[in-house]
């Protein structure tokens, strides 16, 4: 892979070529990508859904909404420290195409702004009830009406794939989604390949899959222009776009210390028990002198907090720089912090907040109503996505479409699209609607 490509300006529907020292400085088009994620109504409807702790009615506990704000934070400054060293050590992009530290730093951004915003209700467990569904629930009875990628896409139903199709998906008045940049898109797609076959090997891009059947003629234009490399001649399945490990590394960075941040100000993790584990990942840059005038735990874990942020940054640029000639060749197998100096520290942090946030009795009883709730709303609106296809609408079927925004599109022609978009409707919506609607299915007037 090369940098010209990687780094391509081009949006859905372009005839000509955008080119990078034609650009407007005050509005370059990396940055216009970040401004429409933020403005998307599916980026605002992260405020209401989980990170870890569900429902949370707690101001300091983050919802995706602030998550995604933060990773976007640590994936610029991840991006303008690379873009700096890139340039310098490609000065050509620079000098002949135009490129600035900045455009790398944009980029990352966008993508990591976006890298949550197909997540359904209730967090990861909301992923696993709709991939239950299909697998285990009254959905399996669909499996011989579809082929056995559009099965594995539902039984398998990726947050990651969900985000690509939102972005990209053309409706009415909307040609090619948010019409993002090919070099935002590449970044955003941490696993570049379709939901078969499951884990072929043990690169990292072979963890998930990125992208629905529905959507892989705009995922293979994505791949073409940006000249992703191949992995296979089977399936369609490609080697990472480079910056895609500096929205997966701020992620990673984000979700390790700020996770661990939230367990502690929920009492959840003893404050001397964690501060001890944060002080090992940043012993030599503590100010003694500024740590002991801190009185609170807040602000004492928001200090190390901080700390602890700007070490991984240092340390995923450096691992990445080391790498980029195997990044480049699709040959770096693992994500950035996997082989990271501080590999042992991530781990017991990791590991502490499993044990006492993530797997703590508040968590684990609201991810039980969830999947209760995605469950029965799939049912309704499974059966609903089955009879229309049938051409055979009950009237409670009919009740229930009138439901349904007029983005929500339902056909005779596919099954899987209407099951694919019945799922698209309930996994965008928040935490709260989604009990609300489940309330009122359950014939409670509210």
């Amino acid at each position: 892979m090369n940098w010209e490509q990687l780094l391509s300006l081009k949006r859905f529907g372009d005839t000509n070529k955008r080119l990078r020292k034609e650009q407007d400085e005050t509005r370059l088009g990396f940055e216009v990508d970040y401004d429409r994620i933020i403005f998307s109504s599916e980026f605002r409807g992260l405020q209401d859904k989980t990170q870890v702790v569900p429902l949370s009615k707690t101001d300091f506990v983050h919802t995706r909404l602030t998550h995604s704000l933060e990773v976007s934070v640590v994936g610029r400054s991840l991006g303008r420290r690379v873009g700096k060293l890139l340039l310098e050590k490609h000065p050509h992009l620079q000098n002949i195409h135009g490129y600035r530290m900045n455009d790398f730093g944009a980029i990352v951004a966008a993508a990591a702004l976006a890298h949550d915003i197909g997540n359904p209700p209730f967090g990861h467990s909301g992923e696993k009830a709709i991939g239950s569904y299909f697998k285990n629930g009254d959905g399996a009875q669909f499996k011989d009406s579809l082929t056995d990628k559009e099965y594995q896409d539902l039984c398998d139903f990726e947050g990651n794939a969900n985000g690509f199709k939102i972005l990209t998906e053309s409706r009415a008045g909307r040609a090619g989604g948010l019409r993002l940049s090919y070099a935002t898109l590449g970044a955003f797609i941490k696993y570049p390949k379709e939901s078969l076959p499951k884990k072929p090997s043990h690169h990292i891009v072979d963890k998930k899959y990125g992208f629905f059947q529905s959507d892989k003629d705009m995922f293979k234009d994505v791949a073409s222009e940006l000249g992703l490399i191949k992995r296979s001649d089977n399936h369609l399945n490609y080697n990472r776009h480079p910056l895609a490990y500096l929205v997966e590394a701020a992620d990673d960075i984000c979700y390790t210390i700020i996770d661990f941040e939230d367990g502690i100000n929920l009492g959840l993790i003893e404050e001397d028990y964690a501060l001890e584990y944060l002080i090992k990942l940043v012993k030599g840059k503590i100010i003694t002198e500024n740590y002991n005038a801190l009185k609170t735990t807040e602000d004492r874990v928001s200090y190390l907090r901080a700390l602890a942020i700007n070490t991984l940054i240092d340390e995923a640029v450096s691992i990445f720089m080391k790498n980029e000639e195997a990044i480049l060749n699709g040959q770096f197998e693992t994500a950035l912090l996997d082989v990271s100096q501080y590999k042992a520290q991530i781990k017991d942090i990791i590991d502490l907040s499993v044990k006492n946030v993530y797997r703590s009795k508040e968590v684990i009883n609201k991810e039980i109503a969830g999947y209760e709730i995605l469950n029965q709303l799939l049912n309704a609106y499974g059966k609903l996505a089955f009879n229309y296809y049938e051409g055979r609408l009950s009237n409670y079927d009919k009740l229930l479409l009138n439901l349904l925004p007029e983005t929500v599109k339902l056909g005779e022609e596919s099954l899987y699209d209407n099951l694919l978009n019945t799922c698209l409707y309930v996994s965008k919506l928040s935490d709260t609607n989604a009990m609300l609607l489940h309330q009122k299915l359950k014939g409670n007037i509210l």
